[in-house]
């Protein structure tokens, strides 16, 4: 039996250039960074005794004959590609499915590690990030950026950037007691909405061109935010900034927010908090905002419909939990 677990990521800013088309054409940066929220994969071998040929265990249990029966499109197209016959695949998580953390992109990295762990193959973590981008976007034919596979690989605060068909994972030069600082003055709500990215991603590349000059901006804006972060400055301007890039990002398609994600985020900003977003594609799932200490008992307050979920920042990325 083996169990993998992968890290959760928070995208800060860049979110959008980490299309193809785009970054092909512009460049694209993404600063982000996994937190100890995780997925948890587990990949065993089905004894023969059991009448079906392969199980698969999420928010519901696939028994099937043949792997091409089965429904959940990441499992099916995975073992197919790895051509792995009668395993038992079974997925857990710390947080909700389908709410902005890289949540599909986690499983897939998890799903891939606990294959080459079974295998007893050894991969670097280029070519695993390489892997599950193929998986999710080429074999599940998923519309979508590349980050969210990159950043559950990794680990860590990163600055992703991407150039030409590559990209390069550089850690962030921060002290641990900035980044202690940085990390007590975020705040992170689940608006108790989960929603399917597929459809947001496909109407976002759709924008790419018409909103080239605003994704342009996002992209420096993450590696002006990379520079702060890694400099003196006081932290209040990552606040800021992140309350441009909600701008900017809000204005990318329509169905980026709604009036009860604005009436959210203006009751926030009301209270104190300096600048937040929407994680992931948009629509619902978490609610990310930069407040500084004094006001978060104010925010918290001016949220009391909202889960609040603590987290740290974490810096391992993917890896094997158990073997044996």
């Amino acid at each position: 039996m083996i169990i993998t677990k992968v890290p959760f990521r928070m995208s800060f800013f860049g979110g959008g250039t980490d299309f193809p088309d785009f970054y092909a054409a512009h460049g694209g940066t993404v600063l982000s960074s996994t937190i100890d929220k995780y997925c948890y994969v587990t990949l065993r071998d089905l004894p023969s005794l059991y009448p079906y040929q392969s199980e698969v265990v999420y928010s519901k249990t696939e028994r099937v004959e043949d792997l091409r029966e089965i429904e959940h499109p990441l499992v099916r197209e995975a073992l197919l590609w790895q051509d792995l016959h009668r395993v038992h695949v079974a997925y857990d998580a710390d947080l909700p499915a389908r709410s902005g953390l890289g949540t599909s992109s986690a499983f897939a990295v998890g799903l891939l590690l606990a294959i080459h762990q079974k295998r007893k193959e050894t991969i670097s973590r280029k070519d695993l990030a390489r892997e599950a981008i193929y998986l999710e976007r080429t074999l599940c034919r998923e519309d979508g950026g590349v980050q969210d596979q990159i950043a559950a690989v990794f680990g860590g605060l990163n600055r992703i950037d991407f150039e030409g068909e590559d990209f390069t994972v550089t850690p962030l030069s921060i002290s641990p007691s900035r980044k202690a600082e940085l990390e007590a003055q975020m705040m992170l709500f689940f608006t108790g909405v989960s929603r399917t990215s597929a459809e947001l991603q496909t109407a976002h590349r759709a924008a790419l061109e018409k909103k080239a000059a605003e994704l342009c901006r996002m992209r420096d804006m993450a590696r002006e935010a990379a520079g702060l972060l890694e400099g003196e400055a006081p932290l209040t301007r990552f606040g800021e900034l992140l309350d441009e890039g909600w701008q900017l990002k809000r204005g990318i398609t329509e169905r980026i927010t709604n009036s009860h994600i604005d009436d959210l985020y203006a009751r926030a900003k009301g209270a104190g908090a300096l600048g937040g977003k929407l994680l992931g594609a948009g629509g619902g799932g978490f609610l990310l905002f930069f407040v500084p200490q004094e006001r978060r008992a104010a925010v918290r307050m001016a949220l009391p419909e909202l889960k609040e979920v603590s987290f740290s920042f974490e810096d391992q990325g993917a890896h094997v939990l158990i073997t044996k």
